[in-house]
């Protein structure tokens, strides 16, 4: 039998509903859960026991009046720590940051708290969520839990470590370059970064709904598929206070079964080389879509090098010219993975000098490398690849050193935040050293529900989530 904290969304949801189990059940277990691993995994920045089992209380008073309840009503989630919850800490992993503390919540945890969601607490980042690896002079790191030794990836590595050790039913994270993905793969668990504008990033530090916004986004983090989908649902639709929201819903998901869809394995000379093992997950999930009925062939990309150039451009010289006014004056506060950061990126720009000339001709080469993408994948809807070059690294392995850190092995998951398509991490194999190892399904813009739907379809043919030992 599957132990209370590891059921997913939907069995949580449909027992509570049943009175199989109560919602103070739920959240005394996950807060045990929780005191049991933080020592060990370090996930968690603040936890509101109090305020969640007051909730849960007040949930379990809904249920036994028989009130209407909502689709997450009474189930545990958790939020990383750059995401606006009225009077927790909001330090984005920063002693700069320490004392910031919300007012209100941000758009997304209104809609999850409408939705009947229990809130337990918020999660570990880098500092300013600007690393693979989430350590940070705040708190320090945040450990794997199949493998303590290792990291739990990073900018969302709070929360995929949280979720796959069961301390959290699943919840948000934020994605500039493969902070959910990235996490999600080396901690055994799914992730969506959705296209840009279908989930209101309000209350994000930094600021996403802003002329970034298709760089970064917010998006949902949990075991399964299926609650990936329950999450979006929730969190999906425009928000008048950000003009970057869409309420676009393209894919009607009924049809997908009937369809011959065209699945294609990404190829690209900027993606680089991937380990044995990640190759062999790549092969596998396109041997199980093949055997669901899709169409699987290459498909290659020649100008993912210009396009992931771009990337760096934006994500690395643009943002950390940015960030100069906020930690001017208070460096020796910033953590070593932070300085790694900025070390890089001011490494590659000091040639050609940054001006306003420079940087609306970068936007017009990232919207025309877009534009190209899109037409490229005109007759091919999904792409399927690694995450990224090989599975999680051990504590302070990753870097920003030219040739071998981050903009090498990272590749995989870049490139889809400077053209703002969708992606999807799903577990799909284990290495030989016991590590999860994910692939990623990708999609066209504002095909998010068609992406998650193959997904969905992958999952099913892989088989049940396996949880780590925590060993």
């Amino acid at each position: 039998m599957t132990a209370l904290h590891y059921l997913s969304l939907f069995e949580l949801a449909e027992k509570i509903k049943a009175r199989a189990i109560s919602p103070c059940e739920v959240i005394d277990q996950h807060l045990a859960r929780i005191a049991e691993l933080q020592p060990r995994l370090n996930a968690f920045v603040h936890t509101d026991e109090a305020g969640a089992r007051e909730q849960a209380r007040a949930a379990e008073i809904s249920v036994m009046r028989g009130e209407p309840l909502g689709v997450l009503h009474g189930l545990p989630l958790t939020m990383k720590s750059c995401i606006d919850v009225a009077d927790w800490p909001c330090a984005a992993g920063s002693l700069i940051r320490k004392e910031n503390i919300p007012s209100s919540d941000a758009v997304l945890v209104r809609r999850l708290r409408r939705a009947g969601a229990i809130l337990l607490g918020n999660t570990n980042t880098p500092e300013f969520l600007m690393a693979y690896e989430t350590d940070n002079s705040l708190i320090g790191k945040t450990s794997n839990p199949w493998d303590t030794d290792y990291s739990s990836g990073g900018s969302s590595g709070g929360e995929a470590a949280a979720i796959a050790s069961g301390c959290s039913a699943g919840g948000v994270g934020s994605d500039g370059g493969g902070s959910i993905r990235v996490p999600a793969h080396f901690c055994g668990i799914c992730g969506l970064k959705p296209t840009p504008g279908r989930i209101p990033s309000n209350g994000h530090y930094p600021a996403g709904n802003s002329a970034f916004g298709w760089l970064g986004v917010v998006g949902p983090m949990a075991r399964t598929v299926g609650d990936l989908k329950v999450l979006f649902e929730v969190l999906r639709g425009p928000d008048a206070r950000d003009a970057l929201t869409s309420p676009v819903h393209t894919v009607n998901e009924a049809l997908l079964p009937s369809k011959k869809i065209r699945a294609g394995i990404l190829e690209g000379e900027g993606l680089g080389a991937v380990t044995p093992e990640t190759q062999l997950a790549v092969r596998q999930a396109a041997q199980l879509l093949a055997y669901q009925g899709f169409i699987l062939e290459p498909f290659r990309l020649n100008n993912l090098q210009c396009v992931l150039d771009l990337w760096w451009f934006f994500f690395g010289t643009v943002i950390s010219e940015l960030s100069q006014d906020e930690i001017r004056g208070r460096e020796e506060l910033l953590s070593p993975v932070f300085r790694d950061y900025l070390q890089a990126a001011r490494a590659s720009s000091s040639e050609p000098p940054m001006t306003m000339e420079r940087f609306v001709e970068m936007c017009a080469m990232r919207d025309r490398e877009r534009a190209s993408i899109v037409e490229a994948m005109r007759d091919t809807p999904i792409l399927l690849s690694p995450v990224c070059i090989a599975p999680t690294f051990r504590h302070g392995e990753g870097n920003w050193n030219p040739h071998t850190g981050y903009r090498d092995t990272m590749r995989h998951s870049q490139w889809l935040n400077l053209a703002g398509f969708p992606g999807v991490s799903v577990p799909m194999a284990m290495s030989p050293e016991g590590l999860p190892i994910g692939v990623q399904l990708i999609g066209r813009p504002f095909e998010d529900e068609l992406v998650l739907a193959v997904a969905e379809q992958l999952e099913s043919a892989r088989g049940v989530w396996q949880a780590p030992p925590l060993r």
